[in-house]
Parts: structure tokens; sequence; C-alpha cells
């Protein structure tokens, strides 16, 4: 048989060799045991009691039967060649059953077994050599070391989780993508327990080859899923990941994720159970903010989160009207929406004053508080709920009734007028917080409403509804054509460094380096008093360590005496450092002081930075992260969304400043970093003073490291 050679995985943005995976027409399992409780025994049982339509056929040599079917002594002798193997041997015995599948036509495989990368150096060749084998014959392998994969909607059970002997996934249409086993049979017992529909779960284990990316690709391209559920440890395979998340967002699928790996701690345990290396968390979360991903902290967290999505209601310029029977559930709803950015305006004054007319004592601004009176005639329920999205235009409704929701003397009643509400206006958010037994949410959940028990977690839940609206709103990140830039051999000096930098839209302060004190007092004076004065060396980086800066230099007499000190100085503390001589610059003053930069992580390329300078940056750590490259308008998002973005913007009586010019130079270094190549490290202007609106921002200092050409790949 020809041998056809195939990429390591699914073109980006395609994932349909996935199919035969999740869609399998035939089913081999490898290792097949006639006891259902083994782990090569429960996907045959799964698959017959769920009526899997399919070709199931078990291998093993050591019986005729397995579990009532007729059971096959190797691949060699299957029927059909399988759409989907089940690899149930022991980790020495992998590798031989992907080359029989391969002779014998298989598509994709499933390895339950472990003892591969996870387990150290040794079992990561052995996992190689099982990958080569498999893109030798143009299999897509799912692990190893993985739980499997399911499609209930199929009856296809791929899996041994233990899980689904306490019951079988609902009906819905939700995704679980896990690259833990346990914890996707977890996601599944989870939602199963709050009626949540999950009908497609895979875990990816290893990922010797199939990626969790490519994993929420199929489901983003699958007419069956509408949300993805997510768990991940790292991110193995960038590619896949990145176009997964685009193929969701413009399907407007969002992905709930569950990153772990935080921690010190946590990275040791990702390295430990998966033999991966978490990457910078922060760096993740801004990769992650290009997309319609909600990242979460908990699986209580992902599941309402997704399970609110399934409406698929994502209010983009999102706000939140309360109408409840309990004003102390208003104060405690009020305080979170605060903490999680949810607008909660008032109600217009007219309408206020109608309510008021309806109920005097009733509390109109928002929350609107009915009091209890309403359950006595339920009718004012609806004028009131009509009247705060008629009048208020909310884009979100929390209604909260507590137990008197599911009171059968009040239920039904609630139930309707409520529900005429929301079909007027179906492109609203309405979430009932009440308590109630299964039978008694039921039927809410049948009329269409999001229902939830907390108030809080209700909020958090609109705010992240409202988060996801506004991710949809945008556009996907653009990656123009690179124009590559040629950078010099060697880390720049930091006047080279600005030199390079201004040819690039990222301009310093007027400057120029001296080669002795007669020099400098001619640019001090043509620059204007005062200067700075600063060491110029490639070989000096903290200049400010060694006494190799003068500020505030207001004479000719002083810029003298100030070339001789900084030239002591640096002799003195860096005798071996090259030193081009003195720069001076003119001095900024009236500016605000602020750090941008560039990190290039090795997984997501150049990271831009951005934050107010000197303690804010260095103590608070108040600043934001961004992949390259991004515009001007991103830009100023960015900046704006810092904490101490106020002083910026003429709190206390400062003049504002130039954010405009200072979004352009935080634009341009983004695109500059994009261009420069693998080599480019790293990126520190710090101080960027931006001067007062209308007059511009300007890089004081730049240092630029360089990795070395044996320290970097294409």
């Amino acid at each position: 048989m020809q041998i056809t050679p195939v990429s390591d995985g699914s073109a980006a943005g395609d994932f349909t060799s996935l199919e035969p995976l999740l869609n399998p027409r035939s089913v081999a399992v490898v290792g097949a045991s006639s006891d259902a409780s083994r782990i090569g025994g429960r996907p045959v049982a799964y698959m017959l009691k769920q009526g899997y339509p399919g070709t199931l056929m078990p291998v093993n040599p050591g019986r005729h039967q397995v579990q009532g079917l007729p059971a096959y002594s190797d691949i060699a002798s299957l029927p059909v060649a399988p759409d989907v193997a089940i690899v149930a041997v022991p980790a020495p015995q992998v590798a031989g059953s992907i080359e029989a599948l391969g002779r014998r036509g298989g598509k994709t495989a499933i390895i339950f077994s472990s003892g591969f990368s996870e387990v150290g150096d040794e079992g990561g060749a052995q996992q190689q050599v099982l990958t080569d084998t498999a893109r030798r014959w143009g299999i897509r392998l799912l692990g190893p070391n993985t739980a499997g994969a399911f499609n209930s909607t199929l009856g296809f059970y791929g899996s041994f989780a233990s899980g689904l002997e306490r019951g079988f996934p609902l009906p819905g249409r939700i995704g679980i993508a896990s690259q833990s086993g346990a914890y996707m049979a977890h996601l599944m017992g989870l939602a199963r327990a709050r009626g949540i529909g999950t009908p497609v779960g895979v875990s990816t284990g290893n990922e010797s080859d199939i990626s969790l990316g490519e994993v929420i690709g199929w489901m983003a391209r699958s007419p069956d899923i509408d949300v993805i559920m997510a768990y991940a440890e790292t991110v193995r395979d960038v590619e896949s990941f990145i176009a997964a998340l685009e193929v969701a967002h413009a399907a407007r699928k969002p992905v709930i994720l569950q990153k772990v790996g935080k921690s010190s701690l946590g990275m040791q345990a990702a390295l430990s159970h998966t033999a991966s290396l978490a990457g910078d968390d922060k760096v993740f979360d801004a990769v992650l903010a290009d997309y319609a991903v909600i990242r979460v902290d908990s699986s209580a967290e992902l599941l309402n989160i997704a399970y609110a999505a399934s409406r698929r209601i994502y209010p983009a310029d999102n706000t939140l009207g309360m109408i409840t029977i309990s004003g102390g559930a208003g104060i405690i709803v009020s305080d979170v929406a605060e903490e999680e950015g949810v607008a909660m305006p008032p109600m217009p004054a007219v309408a206020q004053m109608r309510l008021k007319e309806k109920i005097s004592f009733c509390s109109p601004v928002n929350p609107v508080d009915c009091t209890a009176q309403v359950l006595n005639d339920l009718s004012l329920v609806e004028d009131f709920a009509t009247s705060m999205l008629a009048d208020g235009h909310y884009q979100s409704v929390l209604a909260f009734f507590s137990q008197a929701g599911s009171a059968p003397t009040v239920a039904p009643r609630l139930r309707q007028a409520l529900t005429n509400v929301k079909d007027a206006y179906p492109d609203r958010l309405f979430v009932m917080s009440l308590i109630g037994e299964e039978e008694q949410r039921r039927p809410w959940e049948e009329a269409g409403f999001v229902m939830m028990e907390d108030p809080v977690e209700a909020t958090r839940v609109i705010a992240a509804m409202g988060r996801l609206g506004e991710a949809f709103a945008r556009p996907l990140p653009e990656y123009p054509a690179c124009q590559p830039i040629d950078l010099p051999l060697v880390p720049p000096g930091e006047a080279e460094a600005k030199q390079l930098l201004s040819r690039h839209g990222i301009p310093a302060a007027p400057e120029q380096i001296a080669a002795d004190a007669d020099q400098a007092v001619s640019l001090a004076e043509a620059f204007g008093y005062p200067v700075v004065l600063k060491i110029a060396s490639p070989d000096i980086v903290h200049k400010s360590d060694i006494g190799g800066v003068l500020l505030d230099v207001a004479s000719a007499e002083d810029v003298r005496a100030g070339v001789v000190t900084i030239l002591q100085n640096a002799r003195s503390h860096m005798p071996e450092a090259r030193i081009d001589g003195v720069l001076v610059a003119r001095q900024l003053t009236g500016g605000v002081e602020c750090f941008m930069g560039i990190q290039r992580d090795p997984q997501f390329g150049p990271v831009a930075v951005f934050g107010l300078g000197g303690i804010f940056v260095e103590v608070l750590q108040d600043v934001v992260f961004r992949r390259c490259p991004f515009g001007a308008d991103e830009a100023r998002r960015m900046i704006l969304s810092i904490k101490g973005a106020p002083l910026l913007c003429g709190a206390r009586g400062r003049p504002e400043a130039d954010v405009e010019a200072l979004a352009e130079v935080l634009s341009a270094l983004s695109h500059f970093a994009y261009q420069a190549g693998d080599r480019l490290d790293s990126i520190d202007l710090n101080p960027v003073f931006a001067m007062p609106k209308g007059q511009g921002a300007f890089a004081v200092d730049a240092v630029i490291q360089l990795l070395e050409e044996e320290n970097h790949a294409d």
C-alpha cells in the first residue's frame, strides 16, 4: 500500500480531518474486553447500551465474541477499515497497532494507553515513534493518555470514563474540549446534574497529534454545537488554537475556558500531568482578549456561563435592569454590577412617576423594587417589567423572586406575566433568580429563561454575556503582510535604539551624542536649558545605577561638570564598557510619565505592555497587555483601561495628556515588533512622556534587547 505523508494536523481553520473521529461510521476496539468494567470493555458496553448505529468491531486474539459481538483476532482481519480505532493495549504494543491500522486503511485512533511523554524522556521518545508511524499512514491520533471522546447524538462512546455508568450526557448544544480526561468526565457529570446538555466531549491527553485547538475548531464548525467549554493546561499548537478561536468568533460561538497553571505550584502540576510547561499567564490573557473567550477560575463558573451562553443572547452595549421583591437583593446586585463593570442606569423620570402611581411605596429607580405587593396583583409584574424594557431600554434584566417564583400559588401566573414580556423583546437577556426543585424550575427553563439561584452569580453571568457581545461586535484582528525590519547585529545603545524607533513612528525628544564637553555645551544651548545628560554606551543598560544620568542641567558650567562626572562614573563602575560619549537631550517637562514595551513570548510572539511610569509599573503593576500588532483605536482602549488612566485624562486639575499621540506611538511600537522578526527579544521605553494635549508623546529612554542567532528559530 502507498504511504501518504500528512502534516502535523489540520490546516488552519479547516478541522475536517477530525470528522471520522467524532462522526464515525465504523469503530474498532483494539484490546476489547468482555468485562464491561475494564478499560477495554467500557466503550463496547456504552455503545451497545446507547445503540450506536455504525459497525462496531472488537479486536481480541483470545476471544471469538466480546459482549455478544463477533471478535476479530487482529486488525488485519477487520471486515472494513475503521473510521476510528480505540486502542486499549499496553504502551509497547501501541505503535504496532497503529502500523497495522495504517495497513488496513484506518483513519483515526484514540489511544487510551499511558506511559508516554507524561512519564519522562523515555516515554517521550516512544510517543515520537508512535506519532511518526501515524503520520506515515495519514492517521490522526487522539492521545495517548486520553480518556477518549464521545458524541451522544450518534451513540458513539470512545471513552472509558466510569462516570458514564451513572448516566449519559443530556441532549443539548454545549461541547466539552479538555486536555484532561478526568476533568472532561467531571464536567459532563456536573452538567448532567445541572440539567445541562453536553452531547460532545473530547479529551486530548498528551496531544501527540490532535490538539485542543483542533477540537475547539471542529466544535466551532459543528452545526450541533453552539457553546464550547474548554479546559487547558497549556497550548501546544498555537496555530490551530488561534485558528479555532477565529472560527468560533466568526460563527458567534463563545469559548468558555478554564486555563490552569497560574501559580508556580500549578505550573509544576501541569508539567507532571501533561509533560508541558505553562506560558506566561498575562500574555495568554492578552491573546484571548482578541476573541469571544471568557476565562474562568472554577468549574461552577464554567458551567454557569456556558449555560447562559446557550441562549445565544449577547448584548454588545450591555445595561442591567433589575426587578425585585427584595431591596436587600437589589443592593447586593448593585454592588456586584459595579465590580463587574455592568452599567445600571436609572429608569427615566417619567417612567418612575408612572410606576409610583401603580405602587406608591415602590422604589422605581433601578433596581426597581416592586415589593411583595405585586404578589397580590401579578399583572403589576408585567407592567413593571415592560416599562423596564420599553422605557429603560435595558439590554439585560434580572428578576429576583426567590422562593415566590416557585410557589404553586404564584409561579404559573408569574411565569406567564414575565414570559409575555420576554417574548415581546426576544433580543434581551432575561435571567430569573429563584429557588426551587428541578420540577419547579423546568417550566421556566422551557419558557426560555436563564435560571440562577444566587443573584450574585446571576449578575456575573449577565456581565459575561455583555463581554461576549462586545467581543463579537469587534472585528477579528488583522495581521498585515510583514515588511521585515533590518535589526542591528548587536543590541543597540540608547541613541541608536531611539533613532531606529523614530524611523518607524516612535519619536524621541531632541538629542545627540557629544564627543566632549565643548560639543555637549553647544548641543545644550541649541536644545535649550534644562537638558539631560546620559552616558552613551551600548554596554550600560541601567545608567542610573552607576551615576550615568543627570537631570535638570541648567547652565554651560553644569554641562561641563556633568560630562566629567558621568564619564568618571562609567569608567569607575564598568571599565570594560564601550563609551560612545555623552548623550545630551532636551529635558521634557509638563508631561505624564508612561511605560511601554515589548516582550516576545515563545508561543504567541511579540506582546505589547503599557502602563504609567515609576511606581505604577514597579510596585502597583497597573499595566495592560496586547498581542502585536494593533491599530491606534485598540491602543487607545488599552491606555484608557488601566486604573491610572484618569491621570492622563485631566484628573484633579491636571492638564489633559495627548492620549491620541500616545496611542499612535503604542500602535507604531506594536507594528515595529511585529515586523522585527524573531531576533527581537524585548523593548523597554521608560519613560515615554505624554505631553499636554496637542503636544505629542516622546520616548525618553529606550532599550532594545536582541536574541543571538543560535537562540532564535524561524
